[in-house]
């Protein structure tokens, strides 16, 4: 016990000067104190964190291509790393639960990548049946995105991490982190209360979506359509309303928070609402002949794109202090005039020299790759090479930026631009058609892997600093998980688009990538672009932007469907009334964060038997189910409000 005096500053938390800004001559010293070499990696942590990456790249694979929304393993990974670490009786495990965390986080960031861009060539390949998608493209952009992204902000780490500590809220390492701390506590004295109640809810929500999703016993998805009222509404007024009844969806929204899942909404609303009944009550008859969700697919979620594109642009622009703030700080300590910061254990990152090196080589492998793997034509390869590696170095700071600041990573919109600046300057060297396609989708894949790993990154490197890791072990051992999980989820896509596809009925939404297939392919196929819509959603976003509106959340949800931003709200809704259940502070802090937890264990089983079911239906099994439409939606009603009891009533067991 009096080597774990040592190592340990405090039990029950961190230090007092974790969150807020240092004073002149203050410096923080972290959890596990730097003058001690610490169990990190180990064969146990690594053979774990890569276990974990293989397991929730599957499950974030299949949430986030069925609701377009990818949820982030890192709380839900350093909850099991801090289980099964009580449960073994392991001790002083916490440097090697960072490493669970950090390695087996690759997962969802690496999934973020992918499925937002990759599965836009499955989509297009049923239009035209010349192309051809191979697994290794698929592996290769996920590899080489995510390996960019590592290497790119390594040199951003000091600035985000040290000078800025106090600064940035950091939301998601803040949680990850006191996971681990008041988890390590529990682990010590045998406790595994958070890895059980996990555990539980996981069970709940992922048989809860199993069900629906292959059975059928109650609506997945409950609309007023499916009521007479409702028809008739929507006949007239092209005015609907929708909520997926999923377990997974559920807690995301409470997650995400009231005010994020309120902005989402409105968006949503605002097309639902008002863009489409005027569309389909006031405008031509081309549009009041179409049902509302052909408006939506075909005229008012361009307007979304366009909004998502531009604030990415708002987001590069707001964050070019912070690239050049950096990339100084990196030049000193090439240069050998940076502070010997170094010397500290917990402060110690790969040698910039490596690094510069590293990234040389990733570029050169980048380059064969499109030259002999994607494009064929050397000087074109060329091109795409330097759009890549411009866009992917400049956005690194926009999504650790945005990280650190609201803990959610506007890729989808950033990469979205990126694609139309690549497509029109592939265009104008001659490269299009459905070679211009898979070029442009596959470059996509690595810039938007790249921007994903970049951000996600930067949570794993602040946990890392509040408890006293090695950063370097941390960067090191990144790039095992980026591999494990590029290779997890190129299986995944492949096996995803045999069972249900991507684009026609009863097909995974793919919300990003369907956006992707449909920005590509009128530039690269001579159509008609809607450019007046683009500019129209662009416009909405500066807009927004001026009035302190987060753009990129309410332009998500006029993107993505009503059905699937509407439990998102309901999630934040009980995660708000969660969290003023009481006249005691500490009690209502005690029931968010058990919301959270819960919510964490529906999202992860969620997912993850969702896989279950693909795998099922893989397998040829169907069910006939023969309950008629009118039951199943009462009892997807029924089922939903069961499951809004349970997260709030669970929730509510929590005391200060």
């Amino acid at each position: 016990m009096k080597e774990e005096e040592e190592v340990y500053t405090t039990d029950t938390g961190l230090p007092e000067n974790a969150f807020r800004e240092l004073a002149a001559d203050e410096e923080y010293v972290p959890v596990m104190k730097p003058a001690h070499d610490q169990q990190e990696v180990t064969p146990y942590s690594v053979g774990m964190g890569l276990l974990m990456a293989i397991i929730f790249s599957a499950a974030a694979a299949y949430l986030g291509l069925k609701v377009g929304q990818v949820f982030e393993a890192a709380i839900p990974i350093a909850i099991i790393a801090v289980g099964l670490s009580g449960a073994l009786k392991k001790k002083n495990a916490l440097g090697q639960n960072v490493i669970i965390q950090s390695i087996g986080s690759c997962s969802g960031v690496i999934v973020a990548g992918a499925i937002f861009t990759l599965p836009a060539l499955y989509i297009l390949q049923a239009q035209y049946p010349e192309i051809v998608v191979d697994f290794y493209q698929i592996f290769l952009a996920s590899l080489l995105g995510g390996i960019l992204g590592i290497l790119f902000f390594i040199p951003f780490r000091k600035y985000f991490v040290k000078d800025m500590h106090g600064k940035y809220p950091f939301p998601e390492a803040t949680a990850t982190t006191q996971v681990l701390v008041s988890g390590q506590a529990s682990a010590k004295e045998g406790d595994g209360g958070q890895a059980k109640t996990l555990i539980g809810a996981s069970l709940i929500g992922g048989i809860y979506d199993y069900v629906v999703a292959t059975f059928g016993w109650w609506a997945e998805t409950v609309e007023t359509t499916a009521a007479g009222w409702g028809q008739t509404i929507a006949e007239k007024t092209k005015l609907v309303l929708s909520c997926n009844t999923g377990a997974a969806l559920l807690g995301l929204g409470y997650i995400v928070g009231l005010k994020y899942a309120f902005v989402i909404f409105a968006g949503s609303v605002f097309v639902w609402w008002v863009i489409i009944p005027l569309l389909g009550t006031y405008g031509s008859p081309e549009f009041q002949a179409l049902a509302p969700e052909a408006v939506f697919k075909d005229y008012a979620r361009m307007i979304g794109i366009g909004g998502i594109a531009m604030a990415g642009v708002i987001g590069i622009i707001k964050s070019w202090p912070i690239i050049r703030q950096a990339v100084g700080l990196a030049g000193r300590e090439f240069k050998g005039g940076a502070s010997t910061g170094n010397e500290v254990r917990w402060q110690m990152d790969i040698s910039m020299k490596q690094v510069v090196f590293y990234i040389a080589l990733a570029l050169i492998a980048v380059m064969l790759f499109f030259w002999f793997g994607v494009i064929h034509t050397f000087w074109q390869a060329a091109v795409a090479w330097v759009v890549v590696t411009l866009i992917a170095f400049l956005f690194t700071t926009v999504a650790a930026n945005a990280i650190a600041i609201v803990g959610s990573n506007p890729v989808s919109g950033m990469t979205l631009m990126t694609l139309i600046i690549a497509s029109a300057i592939f265009v104008g060297i001659g490269l299009k058609g459905t070679g211009g396609i898979v070029a442009s989708m596959v470059i996509g894949g690595v810039v938007c892997t790249a921007l994903s790993m970049a951000g996600g990154f930067v949570t794993d490197l602040k946990v890392g600093y509040w408890l006293g890791s090695t950063p370097k072990k941390q960067e090191t051992w990144k790039f095992l998980g980026t591999l494990v999980s590029a290779a997890t989820v190129g299986g995944v896509i492949i096996v995803l688009n045999k069972v249900y596809g991507f684009s026609g009925d009863n097909a995974l939404v793919a919300p990003q990538a369907n956006a992707m297939a449909k920005v590509i392919e009128p530039l690269m196929m001579g159509g008609e672009t809607p450019w007046i819509l683009y500019m129209t959603g662009a416009i909405l976003a500066l807009l927004l932007n001026w009035l302190g509106v987060p753009a990129l959340a309410f332009c998500l949800g006029m993107f993505i469907p009503l059905s699937l931003n509407t439990p998102m709200l309901v999630g934040g809704a009980i995660a708000y009334f969660v969290s003023h259940s009481s006249k005691d502070q500490k009690t209502n802090d005690a029931r968010r964060d058990r919301g959270t937890l819960i919510s964490s264990g529906l999202i992860a089983g969620g997912a993850l038997f969702g896989v279950f079911a693909a795998v099922t239906r893989f397998c040829g099994f169907e069910y006939q189910n023969p309950i008629d439409e009118g039951t199943s939606q009462i009892l997807g009603c029924v089922a939903y409000l069961l499951l809004i009891a349970y997260l709030y009533s669970a929730s509510k067991k929590a005391k200060a």
